[in-house]
């Protein structure tokens, strides 16, 4: 019993853990959007400042996890690019190596819970204010994040209490096996930061064993190299719920430690007798270092190794990318990145307009991709395939809400500047064009709940209702297929009459089917439950259709 309260227990924590890094995700999109993308850019514009940041967050928090955690939720956010991240997870290495100092050099170690609670109690008041809500969200996902990750670590045995000391033993009679000892210990230390989750508190374990003469240097250095591997784990866990670009930062924070602990498994002794030639140069000992000064070398060691691998591997940085891509393949559903929007301007205001109509138009993709799976999930009998599109398009919806608000958030900052007449009249247009937009995501969404309640509520249609719904669904597909087209075009070539002509045969076609739908529910040809469900597929479709034309009317305002 105990031992499933233990299982219970650690699942609990995992579930807060993960809980919190997604509220903090989201709320962070919210909250910050256009304005923390533009900030993380200029923090990470290069490889060198993306190195610094990471260093300096990871010093100031005393935990790379934390650090990794939050650069994947950034990413996941759509608020930093991979390349920055990369670069960010370089530097929290570094950053890292401050723990083992100040527990060798002071004794004791920054506790990040410190601010779990006073975090709480400043989030409560902004939970009860609309417009201030997500900075409260933040702060209760920073919250639970940390306690996640102290429940984690709470969940094992410390095992520097006394009663552990066996397990102590047993770890340093197993060093006498020359390489193939270290090999393991790189194994243990992986094994052990995996299940502990921290790699600061591996490195405070680590440096007591060396402190009370448990394993030499040699031991606890192979100790700390697993311990850099063991680390990716959070990291990893966190972009679990997270999107395909998150669990490319995941990987390439794996990618780069691994590598690291390769090269120096492969200079591992002539690098020991360097760092022990510096501790204590005229000791004569060679890496049998006295049991003191063992903490001091294994910190240096530590650091030296860290600075040394990202020092290096900074200038691979596109090539780790480029190899995390394709490990990490992207499903263009779950990928939230705009990609012709720039963090900065341009010294001329209106060549600021160009790259929000490329991504209005990679808008409107998105949008046409959606509505497709609408006929799918009517058609689709197979349960698992139905759930699995009911999925992705609540994923849409979600992306095209965050489109809207990127978008429109670059065009306000764009209509600040000095604008002619006619760029002012294309973003008035465009501020339109992206509102309607996002109201095709939500009509497509409400579209599939429709259809989920008929499939929940067993509701069948007639042949006759099926194939009218069928024909409805060509007509709207056609009116989106069009006004993709159109914003294929400039605005001042764009013709209305396609669109036109569409919008009077939907009409036509809804009024149709509206008053064939109210004689039939005279003459009781179906039940009143199924004559909703099928009026309210039939009027959404129709309100659909409408939003797209809206698009195409917004164009021709410009140039009238």
């Amino acid at each position: 019993m105990e031992t499933l309260l233990d299982v219970l227990n650690f699942v609990g924590a995992l579930g807060l853990f993960l809980f919190g890094m997604k509220l903090m995700s989201d709320s962070l999109q919210k909250l910050a959007g256009d304005k923390m993308r533009a900030v993380l850019s200029k923090m990470t514009s290069n490889r060198f400042s993306g190195v610094l940041t990471g260093a300096g967050i990871t010093t100031l928090i005393q935990s790379s996890s934390a650090t990794t955690v939050m650069v994947v939720s950034f990413v996941n956010a759509g608020l930093l690019k991979l390349s920055g991240a990369i670069a960010v997870i370089m530097g929290a290495n570094i950053g890292t190596t401050v723990t083992a100092w100040i527990i060798s050099l002071l004794g004791f170690e920054f506790n990040i819970n410190m601010l779990v609670y006073p975090a709480i109690a400043i989030a409560a008041p902004f939970l009860f204010i609309e417009k201030r809500k997500s900075v409260g969200e933040f702060l209760i996902g920073f919250a639970l994040l940390f306690m996640g990750l102290e429940a984690l670590k709470g969940g094992v045995p410390d095992f520097t209490l006394p009663q552990y000391s066996g397990v102590l033993e047993f770890i340093a009679s197993m060093s006498g096996y020359g390489y193939l000892s270290i090999l393991l210990f790189v194994l243990i230390g992986t094994i052990l930061t995996v299940v502990v989750q921290s790699s600061s508190a591996m490195m405070a374990i680590t440096l007591v064993m060396c402190a009370k003469g448990l394993i030499g240097f040699e031991v606890a250095a192979a100790l700390v190299l697993g311990e850099n591997i063991g680390t990716t784990i959070t990291a990893n866990m966190a972009a679990m719920m997270a999107n395909a670009t998150a669990k490319r930062a995941a990987r390439a924070h794996l990618m780069f430690n691994v590598i690291g602990v390769v090269w120096m498994l492969v200079l591992f002794y002539p690098f020991l007798y360097l760092i022990s030639w510096i501790v204590e140069p005229d000791s004569g000992n060679g890496i049998h270092l006295a049991a003191l000064s063992i903490p001091v070398a294994l910190s240096l060691f530590h650091s030296i190794f860290n600075i040394i691998n990202t020092s290096v591997l900074v200038w691979f940085i596109p090539s780790i990318e480029r190899i995390v891509s394709k490990i990490v393949p992207i499903n263009e559903e779950e990928d939230f990145r705009l990609k012709f929007i720039p963090t900065g301007f341009m010294a001329a205001s209106e060549l600021n307009i160009e790259p929000a109509k490329k991504e209005i138009e990679s808008f409107s993709k998105r949008v046409l991709r959606m509505y497709n799976f609408i006929p799918e999930l009517f058609e689709e009998k197979d349960e698992k395939k139905f759930d699995q599109l009911m999925s992705r398009t609540r994923k849409y919806e979600e992306i095209t809400d965050r489109m809207e608000l990127e978008i429109a958030n670059y065009l306000a900052r764009v209509s600040e500047n000095e604008l002619s007449v006619n760029a002012s009249y294309e973003i008035s247009a465009m501020l339109r064009i992206v509102d309607n937009l996002e109201s095709i995501g939500d009509s497509c969404y409400q579209l599939s709940i429709a259809i989920d309640g008929k499939k929940k509520q067993n509701i069948s249609f007639t042949d006759e209702m099926t194939e009218n719904l069928r024909t409805m669904f060509a007509f709207v597909r056609e009116a989106v297929e069009v006004m993709n087209s159109n914003l294929s075009e400039s605005y001042i070539n764009v013709n209305g009459s396609k669109a036109k002509e569409l919008e009077t045969k939907i009409n036509n076609y809804r009024d149709k089917l509206r008053t064939e739908h109210t004689e039939a529910i005279k003459n009781n040809d179906y039940s009143y439950q199924t004559g909703i469900c099928y009026s309210n597929l039939y009027a959404q479709c129709e309100k659909l259709a409408d939003f797209a034309i809206n698009v195409t009317e917004a164009m021709l305002k410009v140039h009238k």
